[in-house]
């Protein structure tokens, strides 16, 4: 390990360098000790031993120390020990700290067994990552630990439609009132910046006052009411492959709430080698994940295939392919999928993921050829996806920073 020095910039107090140390004691575990001049007792002691039991390999060293990557310390093969642990980590980390944690100990140990225990459901913090976990053990979850792990999923749940319900309908509302135009609105339903654009043939220079004139509005386009005019057609194309847990999870909660718009006909397609239609359990999206199956294959052609057969009003209708499009079904069938809703009319969006993880791993084979198809491949935040269905609804390019798209 390399030795630790105080290397303060001159001017730093002695409390900002004992802190400095303390912190470098804590990542880099008990072989520092010596280094940092640094014992640990009470509250750090404490959570240098929660660490230590995630992190510390057979060396002594935590990663980045001397012999990364040796054999786990771990926390035990037992519930009751795991449940301690659990306990430790959300006394003394941040909650967003302690989802990392939990993560990298389904990661690292192996416990993802232990979920199966009500108990240990109990004891952890519930996020989207936890979620799918849960959504992957599903069919070997014991009928004891289901009613808890759906407890789990509806806290998931609730916590995302609170974060993301009210900004998507205002923004798709507003969508969907600017694409239904109406050439006679009434005076406050009229489009002032489309009307004058559509009218700026008929400027007139007003007679002695130089540089001054108007345009006449020979004629008036105008905003229609979404709910009364205007109904646009929805359809999620979601892969359940294992690497897209995120996303199947902020997708069916999307899906919910789109759903629940009476301007959109919303259709929520999941597929791996099969493919299933939750349409019919839309209103509850802790149904929806409970529908789904995370892992297996791939058939993305499949899945277009079916969503294809669906389409009844293609110039009215959005596909939403979620996707990291490593296709195993038949790839030339799939973009010539692609190429024919877009050529009837379909707005076609390809999500490559669905979530806050970055950037995602993808087929870019598949990407730049579904680009070159005129429907860039990219990665969208829950946070951007409103503004991308409604940029899609409008027919209007896709709000997509350069850097993301697959060109």
């Amino acid at each position: 390990m390399t030795t630790t020095t105080d290397t303060a910039a001159p001017g730093t107090t002695p409390s900002a360098r004992e802190e400095r140390l303390r912190r470098w004691r804590l990542v880099l575990g008990a072989d520092s000790a010596e280094s940092t001049g640094r014992t640990l007792t009470g509250r750090d002691a404490a959570m240098d031993g929660a660490l230590t039991a995630l992190y510390e390999n057979g060396n002594g060293g935590r990663p980045g120390g001397r012999g990364g990557g040796g054999r786990s310390a771990g926390l035990g093969a037992s519930a009751p020990s795991v449940a301690r642990w659990l306990g430790d980590i959300r006394t003394y980390f941040p909650s967003s700290v302690v989802q990392v944690m939990q993560r990298d100990a389904i990661d690292r140990l192996g416990l993802s067994a232990l979920l199966l225990e009500p108990e240990m459901l109990e004891a952890v913090e519930a996020d989207v990552h936890l979620v799918g976990t849960l959504l992957s053990l599903n069919k070997a979850m014991p009928e004891t630990t289901k009613e808890t792990a759906r407890a789990v999923v509806r806290k998931v749940v609730e916590q995302l439609e609170k974060r993301l319900t009210t900004r998507t309908r205002a923004t798709l509302t507003g969508a969907l009132d600017r694409s239904a135009k109406v050439t006679r609105p009434r005076h406050h339903d009229i489009d002032w910046d489309r009307t004058i654009r559509a009218n700026l043939k008929n400027y007139l220079e007003l007679p002695g006052r130089e540089g001054a004139g108007t345009v006449v509005p020979e004629r008036l386009i105008g905003y229609g009411r979404a709910a009364q005019s205007v109904k646009k057609d929805v359809i999620l194309c979601i892969d359940q492959s294992g690497s897209m847990a995120a996303s199947v999870v902020y997708a069916s909660v999307f899906g919910a709430v789109l759903a629940s718009m009476r301007a959109l006909r919303t259709r929520l397609v999941v597929f791996d080698t099969a493919v299933v239609d939750l349409t019919d359990q839309l209103d509850d999206p802790v149904d929806v994940l409970f529908g789904t199956q995370l892992g297996g294959g791939t058939d993305i052609n499949r899945a277009l295939a079916y969503c294809q057969s669906r389409i009844t009003r293609p110039a009215d209708t959005v596909v939403v392919l979620i996707s990291d499009l490593y296709e195993g079904g038949i790839r030339n069938e799939m973009l010539k999928r692609v190429a024919a809703m877009k050529a009837s009319g379909v707005q076609f969006v390809t999500l490559l993921a669905l979530s806050d993880e970055g950037a995602p791993a993808y087929d870019r084979d598949h990407a730049a050829a579904l680009s070159a198809l005129g429907a860039p491949a990219f990665a969208c935040t829950p946070d951007l996806f409103p503004d991308v269905m409604a940029a899609a609804i409008e027919k209007r390019p896709l709000p997509i920073p350069d850097k993301e798209a697959v060109r």
